[in-house]
């Protein structure tokens, strides 16, 4: 994998750059829709490529290897071969999942033993594991395997659990290097930042982050409940320390505006499920800013769902019918929702690095932040 960037805003530490992959190159920011079990829900993959025009989707590794399993995976050669996505693809280390299975999961310095949502079985993750399961999945770009903190969090359990991703990103590293990849293209590995909202863990976790020099940094345990100033003062401080001529990825995030403010502060990737499940509520991100389809403001209106924003969804249907659907808990409306809200979310990012190039992009976004997140 190699990234350049291409062009740096006068007024902020956005940039705008080319991650290439052996599935095709990524512009950046980009955001990358959340595909969590082998599918962006609602969602079909020719509408993901020619509608959204997404360049790169998310798979996870905690869903994956309960269902459909590592064997299904293997035989249909990857996620690639199994779900026919032709671009590139990232996989979460299911850390996040552990994390959320808090009743069902015990820590310890192997690994994390849990149990199956889907059936209560009992299984083990470990960094070595983790990162054999990614390479049968088959993803471009795998993340290392961490423990995402809480918020709050206390500051001796952070640190510890820092620590501890720390040396299990020593094995994820020693793993990784050690074996091939599956199906005959390169693969990359991300290590994560943690620490929780302390400047000083922050810093530290960036610098051994930094010291690993892969190819790639993300930065997690983020958008897990602090208000929007700490996590934008962790970000700001974590991207002074991370490499600048590498990507950094924003694991988890998040609003429109979350992702304007990230850019400005030099984040390249997001992903986030905020577009479709939001969606699937009657939540919608507009152009002019957010509706809730739902409203009976909407009941008569036969006008495009976002005239602005382009795309077949969003131009052919009315807020009217949509509404119509939802209310009715039609499938097709969660379909179109998200089908838009995804539209949406990369029109968003083409625009940042529109805004970039020309070198305007501070006041554009300081707009767009006031104006995106209105409720209309």
């Amino acid at each position: 994998m190699t990234f350049s960037i291409t062009a740096h805003d006068p007024q902020s530490k956005a940039r705008t750059g080319t991650l290439t992959t052996d599935h095709g190159p990524i512009q950046t920011p980009i955001f990358m829709p959340v595909g969590t079990a082998g599918t962006v829900k609602a969602v079909h993959q020719r509408e993901l490529e020619t509608d959204i025009n997404a360049e790169i989707i998310l798979g996870n590794t905690y869903h994956l290897y309960l269902r459909p399993g590592l064997d299904v995976l293997s035989q249909a050669g990857g996620l690639h071969g199994f779900n026919g996505w032709r671009r590139p693809i990232l996989t979460d280390s299911g850390g996040y999942q552990v994390y959320s299975l808090s009743n069902t999961r015990k820590i310890k310095e192997e690994g994390v033993t849990f149990k199956s949502h889907i059936d209560g079985s009992k299984h083990t993750f470990t960094p070595e594991g983790v990162m054999d399961i990614q390479r049968i999945i088959g993803a471009d770009i795998i993340m290392a395997f961490d423990e995402c903190t809480p918020y709050p969090c206390e500051y001796g359990y952070a640190r510890q659990s820092m620590d501890m991703t720390h040396r299990w990103l020593g094995r994820c590293i020693d793993r990784f290097d050690q074996a091939e990849g599956h199906y005959g293209y390169q693969q990359t590995l991300f290590p994560i930042v943690q620490g929780s909202t302390y400047a000083d863990l922050r810093r530290q976790s960036a610098e051994v982050i930094a010291s690993k020099e892969r190819e790639g940094n993300a930065i997690g345990g983020l958008a897990v409940g602090e208000p929007a100033e700490e996590m934008y003062a962790m970000i700001e401080l974590v991207n002074g320390i991370l490499p600048a001529d590498k990507p950094r990825y924003l694991m988890g995030v998040g609003t429109p505006a979350n992702i304007l403010e990230a850019i400005a502060l030099g984040v390249d990737m997001f992903d986030c499920v905020m577009p479709t499940r939001n969606a699937r509520h009657g939540l919608l991100f507009t152009t002019e800013g957010i509706i809730n389809i739902k409203n009976e403001k909407w009941n008569k209106d036969f006008s495009p769902i976002d005239a602005g924003l382009g795309g077949y969804a969003s131009t052919f249907y009315s807020k009217a019918y949509l509404r119509h659907l939802v209310k009715s808990e039609e499938l097709l409306g969660g379909q179109i929702a998200s089908l838009h809200n995804l539209t949406f979310y990369l029109w968003l990012v083409r625009q940042a690095r529109e805004h970039i190039v020309v070198g305007d992009f501070i006041a554009w976004k300081n707009e767009m932040v006031i104006k995106l997140m209105q409720r209309l």
